[in-house]
């Protein structure tokens, strides 16, 4: 996601933290809450693809795929932690 400016990372991430909103059982954040975490999800995963040698794609769909992944991943562990605490 380094080639996008910040426009598409807030577009990028808030498609991503959307869809996962709605793939992780619970609902989402809201809005901003999903934006933040989608981008957050986006560089964790990003970070993790970029050092496994995985591509998720290229161009904006690949982001987003990252981006979404990512999110997915982060509201699970989110949601364990509330669960928990």
């Amino acid at each position: 996601m380094a080639g996008h400016g910040i426009i598409a990372w807030l577009i990028i991430g808030g498609v991503a933290g959307w869809l996962a909103g709605l793939v992780v059982r619970g609902g989402g954040y809201g809005i901003i809450g999903d934006i933040v975490v989608g981008i957050i999800g986006a560089v964790l995963f990003g970070w993790v693809f970029g050092a496994t040698g995985m591509m998720a794609g290229s161009g904006m769909i690949g982001s987003i795929i990252a981006a979404f992944i990512g999110a997915v991943i982060l509201i699970f562990i989110l949601r364990l932690v509330s669960r928990v605490v």
